[in-house]
């Protein structure tokens, strides 16, 4: 497990990120987390999809909120091809909470806060924090990372118009 240190920032602060780092080309780990009903969510890919994997820090703050809300507006404009899940670091009835309130229905939100498995071995865990750092990843239908994005300020948003066009690339 690796630490890279200084290329992420919380509130201008840098932090370390820990696990395992992820490059465009590489087979998207697997890992498992929790769904909204406590139960294990293993990502296996889904075969004949593309993923775009959204980590966020937490749904109950504006970015991440904003995030998810763009996504899942997005979700049925990119197609039944898409497949898009949101993850971080919320209990798993926090994010059904979240989910219910926002009317979120077309994006899945598993929870990482059991064993950080997702941040572990995608490399996007904060090891100061243990959340998850802002980033997203998109996985084309054969399981291939083909996109990436590790925001460098925890505050900001990630660049819609690229992970759109590298989903569209894919599908």
């Amino acid at each position: 497990m690796g630490e890279r240190k200084g290329i992420y920032t919380v509130g201008g602060h840098p932090v370390t990120l820990i696990g395992n780092e992820v490059k465009v080309g590489d087979q998207a780990p697997n890992f498992t987390a929790v769904d909204n009903n406590m139960a294990p969510a293993e990502f296996v890919g889904y075969p004949g999809k593309v993923v775009v994997l959204s980590a966020v820090l937490s749904l109950d703050t504006s970015v991440c909120d904003t995030e998810t809300r763009k996504f899942n507006a997005a979700a049925a404009k990119l197609g039944p091809d898409v497949k898009i899940i949101t993850l971080s670091g919320d209990l798993p009835f926090t994010q059904k909470r979240w989910c219910g309130a926002a009317g979120i229905d077309q994006v899945v939100t598993l929870s990482d806060y059991k064993d950080h498995a997702f941040g572990l071995a995608y490399g996007v865990l904060v090891k100061e924090t243990m959340i998850l750092a802002r980033s997203v990843f998109v996985v084309d239908r054969q399981g291939v990372v083909r996109y990436l994005e590790l925001v460098k300020e925890g505050g900001t948003e990630p660049n819609y118009d690229q992970v759109y066009a590298a989903v569209k690339s894919v599908v």
